[in-house]
């Protein structure tokens, strides 16, 4: 989600790179699942956080609508979110206070307490310091606290779908386009979630193929 921030103001005022080390880890989050809860429609999916819920719950996107992600606009495009429960307002995956799939969390979850800056077609991390009431909490080198194999391979897919994204939400948050938003976000949809990534294929080199299409279609650069 593009958020207008004063790092100064929300974190350490410091940026990091995944060889860095930051005060993430808080042993476990034993006992506390506060990140968890009141997130609203806040965890946005990428492609490859879809991705791996749809193989690792042996789901297709229509049936992970159903069971536990919603759409919704942010920034302007329609695109899937975790769904919190009606009662709790909890992460639907959160099971006894404990995330029922770790393995498969999305990105944002993954970097939690950290969040992003993106500049110059990149980005860095910043520890975002009003996030967790969790005290104590010690360093971690940041690639591990991703915990995502191929890592730098992994930042490049992120840089290139925010890119890729930014300029169609600044378009689509116009007014005067209104009567193509919808299908842009259907577009995007049908492109990055819909249409099955197969399950034992390089999941990049597919994202890429469709990117590249996309961008045709869309003409973009």
């Amino acid at each position: 989600m593009l958020r207008d921030i004063d790092l100064n103001k929300v974190s350490d005022g410091k940026l990091y790179g995944i060889n860095d080390m930051a005060k993430t880890d808080c042993n476990g989050c034993k006992g506390c699942s506060s990140c968890c809860r009141g997130m609203g429609n806040s965890i946005v999916l990428d492609p490859l956080d879809a991705h791996r819920l749809s193989v690792g719950l042996k789901k297709s996107f229509e049936e992970l609508l159903k069971d536990c992600l919603q759409l919704n606009v942010a920034d302007g495009i329609i695109l899937p979110n975790l769904k919190m429960t009606a009662d709790k307002d909890a992460c639907i995956f959160l099971n006894n206070g404990r995330c029922s799939v770790h393995s498969l969390r999305p990105g944002i979850c993954r970097i939690f307490p950290l969040g992003r800056f993106y500049e110059n077609r990149s980005f860095q991390y910043f520890l975002q310091i009003h996030e967790c009431p969790a005290p104590g909490k010690t360093k971690v080198k940041i690639r591990r606290w991703i915990d995502t194999p191929d890592i730098k391979r992994y930042e490049t897919y992120i840089a290139d779908w925010h890119y890729f994204l930014k300029p169609l939400q600044e378009y689509a948050m116009d007014f005067e386009h209104g009567e193509n938003i919808q299908k842009l976000s259907m577009h995007i949809l049908q492109q990055f979630y819909l249409k099955p990534y197969a399950a034992d294929s390089d999941f990049y080199q597919e994202f890429y193929e469709r990117l590249k299409a996309s961008k045709e279609q869309l003409s973009i650069s």
